[in-house]
């Protein structure tokens, strides 16, 4: 048997995902910010870093080489994708370009084209070391492109312009557009944190307070085309100045997510918004169905230190032996549901180093993992698409050692869920594979 990478296996995987709910993806897909991150690992594994620089190279740095003309002297169709990336303003670092490429390449089914330019380019490719590159290795890269092909056969509708938190996340905030009727005054209070322009507060009786669309949190990311990304102190209140009297397109980033909870990237700016702002309502929206039901009426998720803590259930732990690859994570979870373990209610909390569960009720910590000590982490994808669980090692001051464990919880929703798998497997400090589990029928 031909051997086989797990990112390709694990990629093969998620754009059967894709497919099946159709050929049209769109922005709010669950499956496209998974599908967009395992391409960037499959881009930088292997990637060698320049001995004689201090900059580190990123695939986006391969891209760039990539420039060529045609025989009218014009720039190509794929130079063209490159050339509107490096020239985007709302984008500071290469991650931020490699993503907003790889994004771009999938709107305008391009993928293929351009990583074939780069496996034809030898002064590019060099950079790939042989023995690790899926680039370099023939049996990897060839199901690779295939998967590439399935790709582009699919319609892709991304809102290019929704890319200023590239350079920090694959998750994208909600983008709106308020449309202003010539005023004196909009009426925002604005703050400047980080290169962004936040609406602290908003002035009663202004056009902004009585229209209702801009709320406290939520950030200026463009005033009629004028991106606003890095700006410094009163530069947006000059672009107003300018355009006083005159109809205005602002574009809006919500700090509330998709799912009406907070925008995870936002969550230290928010808090900084919050002290100096009190009045700052920082909650979830409130959920039509959550006083009906009855049912877990907490908030899916909460403020704690400036990280998201999530209010999941603790459905058990079991010793799974001595090994805790992606390839045992099925029957891992299959063991500790077996156990019918009586069900805890948790918070989930992920600090810099590790996570911890504590129980709700009782305030005691049930268990505390070092994230390099998990091996891999997925969720259940039949029967309950909430479950998800991570296998680690036992600690060096286990007595006597068993090898690896498997614990199992239950999130909110889905979208949680999903949510949670990926911020557990963030390769820059988890050794974690992400996997989805996909269990026989019982």
């Amino acid at each position: 048997m031909a051997p086989r990478d797990p990112l390709v296996g694990t990629l093969r995987v998620c754009v059967l995902n894709l497919r099946s709910d159709g050929m049209i993806v769109s922005d709010t897909h669950p499956h496209l910010a998974s599908c967009c991150e395992l391409l960037e690992l499959v881009l930088r594994k292997g990637l060698q870093q320049p001995v004689l620089s201090l900059a580190h190279r990123d695939y986006w740095h391969c891209f760039e080489q990539l420039t060529r003309q045609d025989a009218g002297g014009r720039l190509s169709a794929l130079s063209l994708v490159v050339e509107q990336t490096r020239v985007c303003r709302k984008l500071l670092l290469a991650q931020g370009r490699g993503r907003y490429l790889l994004r771009l390449a999938l709107r305008r089914k391009a993928l293929p084209q351009l990583i074939t330019h780069l496996l034809h380019t030898p002064r590019v490719l060099e950079w790939y070391s042989a023995e690790t590159s899926i680039l370099r290795n023939k049996g990897f890269v060839e199901p690779f492109m295939s998967l590439l092909l399935v790709l582009s056969q699919m319609e892709f509708k991304l809102d290019m312009e929704n890319c200023s938190f590239l350079d920090e996340s694959w998750l994208l905030p909600v983008c709106e557009t308020y449309e202003v009727v010539p005023c004196r005054d909009v009426g925002l209070v604005l703050r400047y944190l980080s290169g962004r322009v936040f609406v602290l507060d908003l002035t009663p009786g202004s056009q902004a307070h009585a229209d209702g669309f801009v709320r406290p949190g939520d950030i200026i990311d463009e005033i009629n085309g004028t991106s606003l990304r890095n700006s410094k102190n009163k530069q947006a209140g000059m672009v107003l100045s300018w355009l006083k009297g005159r109809p205005l397109s602002i574009s809006i980033l919500r700090w509330r997510a998709q799912d009406g909870t907070m925008y995870r990237p936002l969550v230290k700016h928010l808090r900084a918004l919050r002290m100096e702002n009190p009045a700052l309502q920082l909650g979830p929206a409130p959920s039509p169905q959550s006083a009906t039901e009855g049912q877990r009426t907490s908030e899916p998720q909460c403020l704690r230190e400036g990280r998201i803590v999530y209010r999941v259930q603790f459905l058990g732990k079991a010793n799974i032996g001595l090994c805790g690859g992606k390839e045992v994570l099925q029957h891992a979870i299959m063991r500790v549901l077996q156990k019918n373990l009586p069900i805890k209610d948790v918070l989930l909390d992920m600090k810099e180093t590790h996570l911890t569960c504590t129980d709700q009720n009782s305030k005691s910590e049930l268990l505390q993992h070092n994230y390099p000590d998990i091996s891999c982490v997925g969720r259940l994808d039949q029967s309950d698409y909430t479950i998800f669980a991570f296998c680690m090692a036992d600690s060096l001051q286990t007595a006597p050692a068993t090898g690896f464990g498997c614990v199992a919880l239950r999130a909110s929703t889905t979208k949680e869920c999903e949510e949670i798998v990926s911020r557990i497997g963030e390769d820059e400090r988890s050794c974690a594979i992400v996997v989805i589990a996909t269990l026989p029928h019982v």
